[in-house]
């Protein structure tokens, strides 16, 4: 059965499977992801942090320290683009609309989920169609992952921050990654193979902290907000990549999915001003259906915009006969 060659024919086939295949088993039947011992360690949800931290170790150790700038660089612009879309979006909508918003999505929703970045699948579609240098953008990427751009937006920095620790702590398996493949490159060349063998391996994970069912509860407009997420992310990322970075601009494709973490921006909005306190269960369901649909959806965008512009191999021949 040659069951490796259908997965790969679909676009981010070895996350996009993996990943269904744990979500499908997540709502459907739940009880074989918590048995306990190994079983629940690696196949739930609870192994997604550490299979994607032992991703970065084997992607870290393919960069260069020398391209550290660049990856500060990409990383930057895609941070600013997933901004501008979110708040862009969302404060226009609270201008013609009011924070209600419209047809149930509130401006809360909306830049809860647009503002936000799924880090692991674009650690997994950048693999496959970036260099390491587009996986190392992911240590300014990862401030995304979370509430902060959605509290910058509304207007609640002074209390919003992210501690410095927490950001080592996201990017230290791949600084250590990066230590290792620049101090021997025997290392370097060990470590290679595992960067597509652990892909499927947490896509798994990650799709067991999914639910379909949140689809269902948050109705038509928790399908709404995904495809607004997906078209409004990927318009302004891939632009931004292309314009700014002169990328091809599947980076930005990429990181056009909303974050898992994004399920509690809500929430944690309403706690520091109470205000939005009326809107958060319906914003959160809305989002957790959004996640599921940007996860699905995202992996075909990335694709065609990496058949239509090119990936990281074709952009370095460019360059290349350029100069």
């Amino acid at each position: 059965m040659k069951i490796l060659a259908t997965v790969k024919k679909i676009p981010g086939g070895t996350m996009v499977v993996p990943l269904l295949i744990g979500a499908a088993i997540n709502t459907f039947c739940p009880w074989i992801l918590r048995i306990g011992s190994f079983t629940t360690a690696v196949f739930s949800n609870k192994g997604a942090a550490s299979l994607v931290g032992i991703s970065l170790v084997f992607i870290g150790s393919q960069l260069r320290i020398k391209e550290a700038p660049e990856a500060l660089k990409r990383g930057s612009v895609l941070l600013v683009a997933k901004f501008v879309a979110g708040a862009g979006f969302g404060l226009l909508v609270a201008k013609l609309c009011g924070v209600a918003g419209f047809w149930g999505l509130s401006v809360l929703a909306i830049i809860s989920c647009i503002a936000s970045g799924n880090g692991g699948l674009y650690t997994a579609l950048v693999t496959d169609y970036g260099d390491p240098v587009d996986v190392a953008a992911l240590s300014i990427l990862n401030i995304k992952d979370g509430p902060f751009l959605t509290m910058l937006a509304l207007g609640a920095t002074g209390i919003a921050n992210i501690p410095v620790m927490s950001l080592l702590a996201a990017i230290g398996p791949l600084i250590i990654g990066v230590i290792l493949g620049n101090i021997d490159s025997d290392i370097q060349k060990f470590l290679k193979p595992g960067i597509d063998i652990i892909i499927p391996c947490f896509a798994f994970a990650l799709g067991a902290g999914i639910n379909f069912k949140s689809i269902l509860q948050a109705g038509l407009s928790g399908v709404l907000l995904g495809f607004l997420c997906v078209v409004i992310s990927s318009v302004v990322c891939v632009s931004f990549d292309k314009l700014i970075n002169r990328r091809p601009g599947y980076a930005g494709a990429a990181t056009s999915a909303a974050s898992g973490n994004s399920v509690a921006t809500p929430a944690a909005v309403a706690l520091i001003d109470k205000s939005w306190q009326p809107y958060v269960a319906v914003a959160t369901a809305q989002v957790a259906a959004a996640v599921v649909i940007t996860a699905i959806v995202v992996p075909f965008v990335t694709a065609w915009v990496a058949k239509t512009w090119g990936t990281a191999h074709v952009s370095s021949q460019t360059a290349e006969l350029e100069t």
